[in-house]
């Protein structure tokens, strides 16, 4: 069986729980080791000291930003693609593909040189001092100027990812990662390059996915065809891909935005406080991608399954997949609070940064045991295409509840307030899914009612505004 066959029997008849996990731990663990390339950087520029350390937590959001560029056309393209195949349109889906890899080289390009003509305004916007700039400026140079391949490879990641394709992901980065931790030290301390030699690791290392996904293209071994001949403007396509790549965009513009919001309130307070925050910032990000990477796999699955119309493994997918993903979540935080003084010790031997940090860390981390049940609905809506509900999670987590709080805590309770702001963000966030949730339910009997293998052709539900669910029979 080749690997096209193989992929889509995976989604459409293996065991749900096992193919899950076919389909979410490559992308888990290829997710895991990306994030854990941040966390490199860290360590390893943390020997330097805090300032440089600092430099980093500044450089890390508006990094984060320009590869979003990747997720509107990545993330946007994904479930559409998934429901494509799904009913076996593959021409449609390889012209998605092809749309979304050359639409993300095009902005990518267009958003460094934008970045770097701005590039100091940007960096001081970001809560960089004057201390820490020098350095900020010599690292986030190199850095951007090499993201034009973490958005090639983001973008890829997804386009994969949408097929089954999981291997591929989690080989090309867990190559990269291991590059990359092998270079860091080595262009830092033995070259002397400072804080630029981990900036150039980091990018040689990218490299070598770049390369991986072209090999995974032009050796024919993915199910999407990416050709120039796909390229042209589909009305249907760009508004598929638009509405889901744009809440991913948000999200990550938020995401970014509240990032240089915690470090511009932490310069207030000193060099460490920023390197505190931006290590904690590294270390939630890191746990977090294990969900985000099994959403990956959740969302090409649960939006195969919809498109093939099978709502019996639809429904049982979105049930395993909240409690694999409440499960890692429960222990990640157990982990994060008992051990925080521990874990932020391995960055910086500063007193300062150990004691900030630890605080952060186990306040940021409380949240954590929902992020799981967050993360599986908002991909879920997405998948069915209920974009109004996935916007307004997007917006909420890292905008409308976090930006009042980060503006206002800090005046009512000093420093505290910057390590408390985004735990009650979470906590708003979470009651906000839950009434989401609640009221998907009520409206979808898809959630309540029971399908009748017998007479499939009993009724038709009407799960959002465009869309009927035939085959589902409701008691």
């Amino acid at each position: 069986m080749n690997i096209k066959n193989k992929n889509i029997k995976i989604m459409s008849e293996e065991k749900v729980s096992k193919a899950l996990l076919k389909l979410g731990v490559p992308i888990i663990v290829g997710m895991l080791i990306t994030a854990f390339n941040s966390v490199v950087d860290a360590m390893f520029v943390g020997g330097l000291g805090t300032s440089q350390m600092a430099a980093v937590s500044v450089t890390f959001p508006i990094t984060q930003l320009i590869t979003s560029v990747g997720l509107i056309f990545g993330c946007g393209a994904a479930p559409y693609i998934s429901r494509l195949l799904g009913e076996k349109n593959f021409n449609k889906a390889n012209k998605t593909a092809s749309i979304a890899l050359f639409n993300s080289l095009f902005w990518g390009v267009i958003t460094i040189i934008l970045t770097l003509v701005f590039l100091d305004k940007i960096l001081i916007l970001f809560g960089a001092t004057n201390t820490m700039l020098p350095y900020a400026r010599e690292f986030s140079t190199i850095f951007i100027l090499g993201s034009i391949l973490n958005i090639v490879n983001v973008t890829m990641s997804n386009i994969a990812s949408a097929e089954g394709s999981t291997k591929i992901s989690m080989t090309a980065m867990i190559i990269s990662a291991v590059l990359n931790i092998i270079l860091e030290p080595i262009f830092i301390y033995t070259f002397l390059l400072g804080i630029r030699g981990a900036a150039i690791a980091t990018v040689v290392a990218q490299s070598i996915t770049t390369i991986l996904y072209i090999w995974y293209v032009l050796s024919n071994k993915s199910i999407t065809k990416i050709s120039f001949k796909h390229i042209s403007f589909d009305k249907v396509i760009y508004s598929q891909m638009m509405k889901v790549g744009i809440i991913n965009f948000i999200f990550m513009l938020l995401s970014s935005t509240a990032m240089g919001l915690i470090n511009a309130s932490a310069s207030h307070y000193g060099d460490y406080a920023v390197a505190a925050m931006g290590i904690v910032t590294r270390i939630i990000t890191f746990v977090s991608y294990g969900v985000f990477g099994y959403s990956k796999g959740f969302q090409a699955m649960v939006g195969y399954n919809y498109g093939a119309k099978n709502y019996r493994r639809f429904k049982e997918t979105i049930s395993e997949s909240l409690k694999m993903t409440t499960g890692f979540c429960v222990m990640a935080t157990a982990i994060l609070i008992i051990f925080s003084k521990s874990i932020i010790s391995i960055f910086s031997n500063d007193a300062n940064v150990i004691n900030i940090g630890s605080s952060a860390l186990r306040a940021n981390s409380i949240m954590f045991i929902f992020f799981g049940f967050q993360s599986i609905y908002t991909t879920l809506f997405v998948a069915v295409g209920k974009m109004k509900e996935a916007a307004i999670l997007s917006i909420t987590r890292q905008g409308i509840f976090f930006i009042p709080t980060i503006f206002i805590l800090p005046i009512i309770i000093g420093l505290n307030g910057i390590i408390f702001t985004q735990g009650i963000a979470d906590l708003l966030t979470l009651i906000l899914t839950v009434t989401l949730v609640n009221k998907l339910k009520k409206d979808s009997t898809i959630f309540i009612g029971k399908i009748d293998d017998t007479n499939e052709e009993k009724t038709s539900l009407k799960l959002d505004g465009n869309i009927k669910i035939n085959n589902v029979y409701v008691k």
